[in-house]
């Protein structure tokens, strides 16, 4: 039988969760998707309520994607970090992944990004194009010059994933300012330029990444093995400005 078509703009809505109700919904969703679909799990998930939650949730923002038909329901969800609001150690969550020093050094104002995750049901149409306009919206009123965060293969096995994994040093590696570099910072994953299939690879990068890199972004050196997640991730940058253009065009073209 087949499935119905994803909804349209006008049955989708963005905002902040601003209330516990409003967190424990996104954190149903990032159960339902990152453990029961691929297989995470993590110290602090709470397998019988079904919650995907971590002690950085209540650092973050959380942007909420909502089906307004009928009861409203949180179909989509991203996590945002500000610099400028960190704990009192002052570390982003992708600190245990990757060395952020450059990006600290560089002056310019963070967002990071993480557990961005859409229901299947609303998977391929208007969904995240609508999560991009109301992250840009959000980035630009905080003036924000760059946003970064983990974007993640699933499974861990880094010769499995050398094809891709190498597609994106040679043709998306951020530049040397921007060097954010994964822990520990080993590259015997990646193969020389002439070793890479160029069309199997890209097949093999997750929808995730490959619309980040249509949406300008660039990638930090290596990627992070996370076991208790069951993925390998790469750290994704991306230029505000830039998305703010591509998001508005593209949520145009769609709407």
């Amino acid at each position: 039988m087949p499935s119905s078509p994803p909804p349209h703009l006008g049955c989708l809505s963005t905002r902040l969760a601003a209330s516990a109700e409003d967190l424990r919904a996104a954190q149903a969703l990032r159960y339902r998707v990152f453990v029961e679909e691929l297989g995470g799990d993590g110290p602090m998930v709470d397998h019988d309520a079904r919650l995907e939650q971590d002690a950085f949730d209540p650092l973050f923002d959380h942007l909420l994607l909502l089906d307004t038909t009928g009861a409203e329901r949180v179909v989509g969800v991203y996590r945002l970090l500000p610099g400028d609001r960190l704990g009192p150690d002052g570390r982003f969550y992708c600190d245990d992944e990757f060395d952020l020093s450059s990006l600290r050094q560089s002056g310019r104002r963070l967002l990071e990004l993480g557990r961005s995750c859409v229901d299947p049901a609303y998977r391929g149409g208007a969904a995240m194009l609508l999560m991009w306009q109301a992250l840009a919206e959000y980035a630009t009123a905080r003036q924000v010059d760059i946003l970064f965060g983990a974007a993640s293969f699933p499974g861990t096995d880094l010769a499995t994933l050398a094809q891709p994994l190498s597609w994106l040093h040679h043709r998306y590696l951020a530049p040397p300012e921007l060097a954010v570099r994964a822990k520990p910072a080993h590259l015997g994953h990646i193969l020389p330029p002439e070793q890479v299939d160029e069309r199997a690879a890209r097949a093999a990068v997750p929808p995730l990444i490959r619309s980040y890199l249509r949406l300008g972004a660039r990638i930090g050196e290596g990627a992070f093995v996370d076991h208790a997640f069951n993925t390998t991730d790469v750290c994704i940058l991306l230029d505000a400005a830039r998305l703010s253009r591509h998001a508005k065009s593209l949520v145009a073209r769609a709407g």
